[in-house]
């Protein structure tokens, strides 16, 4: 066995020289064929073409469709890229845009604030709602401005749309309004056009009842409410929301001010109420005559 591999061994590897030096001499005589500048050499190439590429045509389809797989792959591979590249563009673009929105509204919450055209004696302070402390049974938020700014206990709070509640509560910087929606909420107001008077009396809900309604089937859906100014709560004429008809039948307010939304608010300044310090003003003076039947005679007279 042993001589018979040492045997075979002997006459393989001339041949296996023998035959590289054969392709490595057509190799290179093919390279001095295609490298030659001559029409004689043109001829031969171009017969050479002629006979060898139709005959291995079927050995060259595999690898034909393995460059285009291999290119329709990489064009779907920069396919995937650019689409994820895209998503994430446009994810971008959706804060962007979600950012531009509350921008906007913010904007025209504050045009409003500044085109809300109120009587000429009234002042504001405008502050930033800082949290919102609502709770199934209360309804208030906090805004950066108190006592250091002159507010006071009472006065109405407003956003650029409407009434939105009062001042009960003021800190050195901080204060804190109760929303009209709050159940200890008691507030007067008129209905437009009727002029009736009524009570906005606030239960938790996004829309406030009207209480003590005189006449209330000649209030109507869409009638405007304001305030009335009665009792010196609240400056009159303030806009607060339209009537709805509850779906419990009772008549309720649709508040103009988006009170789940509060950024910004409107404290204005109300004028205080003027103590009355003597009866003087309140009684006529005795200086003209005195009206009525005359005192009777003193019998002692």
């Amino acid at each position: 066995m042993a001589r018979g591999r040492s045997g075979d061994d002997i006459y393989a590897r001339p041949l296996r020289r023998l035959l590289v030096t054969l392709t490595c001499i057509l190799l290179v005589g093919l390279v001095l064929l295609w490298r030659i500048d001559n029409p004689r050499a043109e001829r031969i190439r171009a017969a050479l073409v002629d006979r060898v590429v139709p005959n291995v045509e079927w050995a060259l389809a595999p690898v034909t469709w393995t460059g285009r797989l291999i290119e329709d792959f990489e064009g779907y591979a920069r396919v995937y890229e650019q689409n994820q590249e895209l998503r994430r563009e446009l994810q971008r673009m959706q804060v962007f845009r979600e950012a531009a929105i509350q921008l906007e509204q913010e904007n025209a919450r504050l045009l409003d604030l500044n085109q809300v055209r109120l009587s000429p004696d009234l002042t504001y302070v405008t502050g930033v709602v800082l949290t919102d402390s609502g709770s199934p049974f209360r309804r208030s938020v906090l805004l950066n401005i108190g006592a250091s700014d002159g507010i006071q206990d009472g006065w109405a709070a407003m956003d650029g749309l409407g009434l939105v509640g009062r001042i009960s509560g003021v800190g050195e910087n901080t204060s804190r309004v109760l929303l009209l929606t709050d159940g200890n909420s008691r507030i007067p107001v008129t209905i437009q056009p009727s002029g009736k008077r009524a009570i906005l009396a606030g239960d938790t809900t996004a829309a406030p009842v009207l209480d003590f309604v005189e006449n209330p089937e000649d209030v109507q859906a869409g009638d405007r409410i304001v305030s009335s100014g009665d009792g010196g709560v609240f400056p009159p004429d303030l806009t607060v929301g339209q009537v709805v008809k509850g779906r419990d039948g009772r008549l309720r307010v649709l508040l103009a001010a988006e009170i789940s939304r509060l950024e910004f608010l409107r404290v204005l300044r109300s004028r205080e109420a003027t103590e009355i310090g003597t009866t003087g003003t309140l009684l006529p003076s005795r200086t003209g005559p005195m009206q009525g039947p005359p005192p009777p005679p003193d019998r002692d007279g």
